[in-house]
């Protein structure tokens, strides 16, 4: 426990507040999250098939094998992971094009405490209305979208959001639009940390944006982006009801995605303890990576 003899009153009143203020967002993540995590991983090492099956028995490694050997369980995985995978890249893409985008605009034509809650709000929407919202707007026959496409256009023929190619062109925009807000706070953080003297001399150096840009903000941003990637990353694999607002759960598998096909296994085909160990071999390399990536992110704080 620290020493709150040797700091003033008004710090140690801070710090006692901090830690109030703290208590509920942490018992909440402790109760929804690792408590669930914990209990939940048992069921990796049994033949369960759901919650109310009393008949279970412990098979070892007898899951991750059969994940390893079946091949018709294994096709579904790697299709679902691909896919994942494919849609992540894409998704890490929109989160430099919005989000860095709007925080370079921010930071250079002034913040403004209004434009940022505009910006922020598809934040607060919920996947679902957010997956509903796209299907009309892209819908083939009445959707805005694609009538202001073809009025312009840009393309010869409709398209469905929910069919494969227009899920996967569509969805990262919707998840670039909706996240926006999110990574554009935290470039923005990382911009507002620049020194302004840094920046000063750089102009009077005659240096050009581009290359302030790139030899003055991004190389002191580098924790911002650190902890976007992670966000990103982990995010990327989390999209679940935006999905099933497209139709994963019926006919469109192009929007399924390893969470769909976790969901699937776990509580459609009951095949819970398979559903959580496909969960579990994906999670596991994201959790070390996300972990590397945040040592590195405080190695490049300690040395600023």
């Amino acid at each position: 426990m620290w020493n709150m003899k040797g700091l003033s009153k008004r710090r140690a009143r801070r710090i006692v507040w901090s830690y109030v203020f703290l208590t509920p967002q942490l018992v909440l993540y402790l109760t929804l999250t690792i408590l669930p995590l914990v209990l939940a991983m048992p069921l990796l090492f049994t033949d369960r098939v759901n919650y109310t099956d009393i008949d279970w028995e412990y098979i070892g490694a007898g899951n991750f094998k059969e994940l390893a050997r079946d091949d018709s369980i294994r096709a579904i995985y790697v299709s679902a992971l691909g896919r994942t995978a494919r849609f992540t890249v894409m998704n890490y893409a929109m989160v430099y094009l919005f989000g860095l985008g709007l925080a370079l605009l921010m930071y250079e034509v002034g913040f403004r405490g209004g434009l940022f809650s505009v910006i922020y709000l598809p934040y607060m929407l919920s996947g679902l209305a957010l997956g509903y919202m796209a299907v009309m707007l892209f819908s083939e026959t009445t959707g805005t979208v694609n009538l202001l496409l073809l009025k312009l256009g840009l393309i010869q023929h409709s398209f469905s959001i929910k069919k494969p190619e227009g899920t996967m062109i569509a969805l990262p925009i919707m998840m670039g639009w909706r996240w926006a807000g999110f990574y554009m706070a935290i470039f923005l953080a990382g911009l507002l940390s620049i020194p302004t003297e840094t920046v000063e001399a750089a102009i009077v150096d005659g240096a050009s944006y581009f290359q302030r840009l790139f030899r003055v903000y991004f190389p002191q941003m580098m924790p911002s982006f650190i902890i976007a990637s992670i966000f990103a990353l982990f995010n990327s694999f989390n999209v679940f009801d935006e999905l099933v607002a497209l139709g994963a759960m019926d006919y469109n598998t192009a929007a399924e995605f390893l969470s769909i096909v976790v969901f699937k296994f776990g509580f459609t085909a009951n095949r819970l303890a398979m559903g959580m160990t496909m969960a579990v071999v994906a999670f596991v390399p994201l959790l070390i990576l996300s972990i590397l990536l945040q040592r590195l992110q405080q190695r490049l704080q300690y040395y600023d």
